[in-house]
């Protein structure tokens, strides 16, 4: 195989690989670029390559995802084999037929691979919509400000880190195990999610801040219940977060009023000290709905930094923004005790549609 030929190969199967592991929508596989090549060739041993990569892969095999998922992907894998070759592939069949004997859970995982050569394992319900919440699942732009962040860990290196609606807790975990921050705080509101992101936690290998085994060279970590509407500012200056973050949480005009909030009240916390600087990723359904975030902080948000190209291309829009210090978010006019005027944040029921499955 000449070496441009083989270059081209190798792409092929790793965006099979991290799309699988990450139980991206099957559309966006590059089924057209297998089929082409398939014509090309006279044996399987390409699909034998893919299943290695995918369903046989050590993460996998350690965290399948859900049964229905890997599934649906062997049965579009025969299809385009079928198509082609007239002679089956047993090692499909067989993989196939695993799945058809398995049975189906509530929860299923997802995998991210890092550059570092490790990955990031998450449980996650198979459901959208579990337990009156939709935090239970990843969204795309918690993936894609995972990957800002990763690329730019200069932003949290040595830094206490407060994660609002951290959901399934994947931009959380990628900046633990890539960023170097002092401390993180995981934080939501729904007692499933919690639950769910407490173990995601313990699954990647990090411990919660009371583990007196933790390891002294990874962050000091912690899993808060934090309601928006309710918080006061008292409660929040635990937290004394040098650096705010929330992706996809912009889903509903009263969940944008509840995150502002937030953000004033944290930046009051800071009293004398310059407010956190806040980032927040959010996936452009509405543009009326991020409008009025935008105009509610009163003046406009910036992209933080150059512009770079995510290597898990969103269906939809996804944008990352950097916000300004206090006086942007109004806490010198903002009393202490002052709490917030939003209708309540539900369960974190965020993000209208999603583009992954």
């Amino acid at each position: 195989m000449a070496p441009e030929e083989k270059a081209r190969t190798e792409l092929l199967l790793q965006s099979f690989e991290r799309r699988f592991l990450a139980a991206r929508a099957l559309r966006s596989f590059p089924w057209q670029s297998l089929e082409a090549k398939l014509k090309d060739s006279s044996d399987s041993e390409l699909l034998r390559d893919i299943l290695q990569k995918t369903v046989k892969h050590p993460v996998c095999v350690k965290h399948p995802p859900s049964v229905k998922y890997a599934r649906c992907f062997l049965s579009e894998l025969i299809k385009k084999h079928e198509a082609v070759h007239t002679e089956p592939l047993d090692e499909l069949y067989e993989a196939l037929a695993e799945t058809l004997m398995a049975t189906e859970s509530t929860q299923g995982h997802r995998s991210y691979l890092l550059p570092s050569g490790g990955s990031i394992t998450l449980s996650e319900s198979t459901a959208i919509i579990s337990h009156g919440t939709t935090g239970l699942v990843t969204w795309d732009a918690a993936l894609y400000l995972a990957e800002w962040a990763i690329e730019n860990p200069a932003a949290f290196n040595h830094r206490t880190v407060l994660e609002l609606g951290s959901g399934a807790g994947l931009t959380g975990l990628a900046i633990c195990k890539m960023c170097r921050p002092r401390a993180y705080i995981f934080s939501d509101c729904h007692s499933r999610v919690l639950e769910q992101l407490r173990g995601n936690v313990l699954l990647n290998g990090l411990s919660l801040e009371a583990d007196i085994t933790a390891n002294l060279d990874s962050p000091r970590v912690t899993v808060a219940q934090l309601d928006w509407d309710v918080a006061t500012v008292r409660q929040l200056s635990a937290f004394q977060p040098d650096v705010v973050i929330a992706a996809d949480v912009l889903y509903c005009p009263e969940a944008i009023m509840s995150l502002i909030g937030v953000l004033q009240r944290l930046a009051a916390c800071r009293e004398h000290q310059r407010a956190p600087k806040v980032y927040v990723a959010f996936t452009i359904r509405n543009p009326e709905t991020c409008q009025l975030f935008t105009t509610e902080l009163g003046e406009p948000t910036r992209p933080p930094g150059p512009a770079w190209s995510p290597s898990y291309p969103c269906r939809t829009p996804v944008e990352v923004k950097e916000l300004g210090a206090g006086e942007k978010l109004g806490c010198p006019t903002l009393p202490h005790h002052a709490g917030n005027s939003g209708r309540g944040r539900p369960g974190r029921d965020q993000m209208g549609s999603r583009s992954s499955s």
